[in-house]
């Protein structure tokens, strides 16, 4: 070859990379619960594997975690601006408490910074705050899940066992089943308990035991998580109610499995923590990066229930560190 038509080809190829667009590398914030908390340890398992197609396009993804719930709604928002302040091009969150967090939300998104909910939100809230997408389970449709199941089981009473009084998907959760539970000819009501009570499952066994001492009509409980039910299940037992008492939770952890099995639970309601987590991290860079986007909004991963027909899929699922 010539060296002019050498020259030629060199230049043409070095105008045609200058004018190609830079490729994108996703930094990317992902929220989520206290590293004690299972729950949000399914989470992670999705946002390491997200972490691998993120990382194979070039980006990076940093995990920031709450550190307690002592002061849940105020620190929800703080670490949402912890995550602005590192500049990342998306953020995933759950949004647990519209008015502490809706601020912070529209502050990254007004400083450019894509956002996508997971978790805990609505897509009518990711469409009022300008976020991309939600990816979850829809709360209000998990709690009527709860609340039919509960009333095919027979419960003409039901009750939602709330730690978390005040955040926004555990209000639905518990409308939902209560809705559902009245729509059926039942009756449910809440049992609020202090915020203090989350995480404590001796405040919570006693709750329990001292509510159905003074509700002796109940016979259907909905716990609002997996630690909740291994408390409530403690309190139906120290009030003599074990098989009388028909005891659901959202989410699941491995005592959840043990007792649907034995017949000590009635069922659980399954989420799918860990495609929330892989779906959201990988839809937020991949919107990035390439600008793609999903017609289907929002992207449900759950209800699913949980009962003796199916426990012993779910706990192979468990064993390969997916559910």
């Amino acid at each position: 070859m010539k060296l002019k038509t050498i020259l030629k080809a060199t230049a043409t190829a070095v105008l045609i990379a200058a004018s190609a667009p830079a490729a994108m590398a996703a930094e990317i914030a992902v929220i989520g619960g206290m590293n004690s908390d299972q729950f949000w340890n399914k989470i992670k398992k999705g946002v390491d594997d997200a972490r691998l197609v993120v990382e194979a396009n070039g980006g990076k993804v940093d995990y920031l975690r709450m550190q307690s719930y002592d002061n849940f709604a105020a620190d929800a928002a703080d670490i949402i601006r912890v995550a602005i302040s590192q500049n990342p091009d998306g953020i995933a969150v759950p949004n647990w408490v519209y008015e502490s967090q809706d601020p912070a939300i529209k502050e990254a998104i007004a400083a450019g910074i894509k956002v996508i909910l997971f978790n805990a939100g609505t897509i009518e809230k990711a469409d009022e705050l300008g976020a991309i997408n939600y990816v979850g389970s829809d709360e209000y449709i998990a709690g009527r899940a709860g609340g039919e199941q509960l009333a095919k089981l027979g419960a003409k009473k039901g009750v939602c066992i709330n730690t978390l009084p005040g955040t926004a998907n555990i209000e639905a959760r518990c409308k939902g089943m209560i809705d559902a539970m009245t729509e059926a000819g039942a009756t449910a009501e809440q049992l609020p308990l202090p915020s203090t009570a989350f995480g404590d499952p001796a405040a919570i066994a006693e709750a329990v035991k001292a509510y159905l001492s003074q509700n002796p009509d109940v016979t259907g409980a909905l716990a609002i998580g997996a630690g909740e039910a291994d408390a409530a299940a403690i309190g139906i037992q120290q009030a003599g109610l074990t098989g009388k008492v028909s005891l659901g939770c959202f989410d699941f952890n491995e005592a959840t499995l043990n007792r649907i099995k034995a017949g000590e639970q009635a069922f659980a309601i399954d989420q799918q923590p860990y495609l929330q987590a892989l779906l959201a991290v990988t839809l937020l860079a991949s919107h990035i990066d390439f600008g793609t986007d999903l017609p289907t909004a929002p992207l449900l991963t759950g209800p699913g229930i949980i009962d003796a027909s199916n426990v012993d899929a779910t706990i192979a699922g468990v064993q390969l560190g997916a559910r």
